[in-house]
């Protein structure tokens, strides 16, 4: 069952941020409404109708598996608001159904989606739960949903947390989950970024399958380049392929990532973008930076981009709905943090989402889509329901509501009810095309005639 957010919470959400919109030109005002968008089940059509629906798409299946193939290249979202606005990504869960186990960042040390309570919810390690419930990042259903989701929602493109070339740890899994995406990105014309996490190179080092850590860094980078920026839907900033670093925290010279960059060819240096306060530790290599959750919220904002330097670096804005690590419940002893940010009923996501500084970033990082471990996911949750989506429907200004999300979340159910049915699935396949050319009205009537002839 998804919970929707009450009506109060939401009106104070939407108040947050006309108010918050008001102290800024560049972004068109967002009202508020006055009712939150409930699903919509009895939406009826007659069963000939239905049935009419599916004899016309079993004319173009048969068309497109003799050959046909209707040209329905990319998802073109118009948005009012032309700020650049890209998603942190987590790539790194898995699930039983899919790949055999339960991965780490759904069990920690101590917790067993296998164990369900009396209303079918499973055991993980989080103090929030998916809509569609625990899932595997390899998973194509799930890519099909979340970045369909995601375009509705007029997001611009995502940033994945990246754990280097090496098959240590689960490092392997995130690397192999990333690049499972690559495919659909592409077809929906959807963008991408990495993010590296420079102290794999260290453990690299440390287990000898490297012969230094900057060597494992160049590794990395070299893997990089050859993988990722080769796709057309790699992101550009400045001309320039747009690298992040989260730190750095192991290589912290000018003269180390001088070395470390050398490797790539000259006229493919990328747009090299460090955490906060740390572009001096990479020197003339760093291009900017971007800020992250701190326990002082918007202190740390006002602190870091009042002493920024706006006019020679890249200014990436950064937009959260909360924070509540389950890290020390979950039995892990990194990366404890004591602290929490509430997420205050979406209040926290408004003020971030339209602070000030927005108005000189570049573009915005939002964190994140789904890290549930650090509790700052903003896909749909049973807690919050759609709001945190509503909420960027009406930041970035596209044409759609709660009602389009839906369909595309009933397309994932229905791609998971029907499994076994391959006809079931060529309908369905049909109704992903549907939701790329925008017609979610003709997408949701194709899942109404499957579930009524094929359940």
């Amino acid at each position: 069952m998804k919970l929707q957010p009450t009506i109060k919470a939401f009106l104070m959400v939407a108040l947050m941020i006309f108010i918050y919109s008001c102290e800024k030109e560049e972004f068109p005002s967002i009202e508020p409404e006055q009712t939150v968008p409930q699903r919509i089940q009895d939406t009826t059509y007659t069963d000939a109708q239905l049935k009419k629906v599916l004899e016309e798409e079993a004319e173009i299946i048969k068309l497109e598996k003799s050959g046909y193939v209707a040209d329905i290249s990319g998802m073109d979202v118009a948005k009012d608001n032309p700020k650049k606005v890209y998603m942190h990504y987590m790539p790194w869960f898995q699930s039983k159904d899919y790949d055999g186990y339960w991965g780490q960042h759904w069990t920690m040390t101590n917790k067993n989606p296998d164990i369900t309570d009396s209303n079918g919810k499973q055991e993980i390690a989080s103090y929030f739960y998916p809509v569609i419930g625990p899932y595997s990042s390899n998973d194509p259903d799930l890519h099909e949903y979340h970045f369909l989701m995601m375009k509705l929602a007029g997001i611009d493109g995502v940033i994945f947390d990246w754990y280097g070339s090496k098959d240590l740890y689960d490092y392997e899994n995130i690397k192999s989950a990333t690049e499972s995406f690559i495919e659909i990105m592409e077809d929906l014309d959807f963008d991408f970024s990495i993010m590296y996490e420079d102290r794999v190179a260290k453990q690299a080092y440390d287990l000898g399958l490297s012969n230094s850590i900057i060597e494992a860094a160049q590794e990395d980078f070299t893997y990089i380049n050859n993988t990722y920026f080769t796709s057309p839907n790699y992101i550009k900033h400045n001309d320039k392929n747009l690298l992040f670093v989260f730190g750095p925290h192991h290589i912290t010279t000018q003269q180390e990532w001088d070395t470390i960059f050398d490797i790539l060819p000259t006229d493919n240096r990328p747009d090299f973008l460090t955490l906060w306060a740390a572009n001096n530790l990479v020197g003339q290599n760093a291009t900017g930076e971007f800020l992250w959750v701190d326990q002082d919220h918007l202190l740390a904002h006002e602190h870091y981009y009042n002493n920024y330097d706006t006019e020679n670096l890249t200014i990436v804005g950064s937009s959260y709905p909360g924070f509540d690590s389950f890290y020390a419940e979950g039995g892990w002893s990194e990366g404890i943090n004591l602290w929490s940010i509430d997420h205050n009923q979406g209040q926290t996501f408004a003020e971030t989402l339209n602070y000030t500084h927005h108005e000189i970033a570049d573009f915005i990082q939002l964190i994140t889509w789904n890290d549930f471990g650090e509790g700052t996911m903003i896909e749909p949750t049973e807690e919050f329901g759609f709001m945190y989506l509503q909420l960027l429907q009406q930041y970035t200004g596209v044409d759609f509501t709660t009602d389009d999300l839906i369909v595309a979340l009933d397309l994932y159910t229905a791609r998971k009810y029907f499994s076994g049915n391959q006809e079931a699935q060529d309908y369905l396949d049909r109704t992903y095309k549907y939701i790329k050319q925008l017609n979610l009205v003709r997408a949701d009537k194709i899942i109404k005639a499957v579930y009524k002839f094929y359940s």
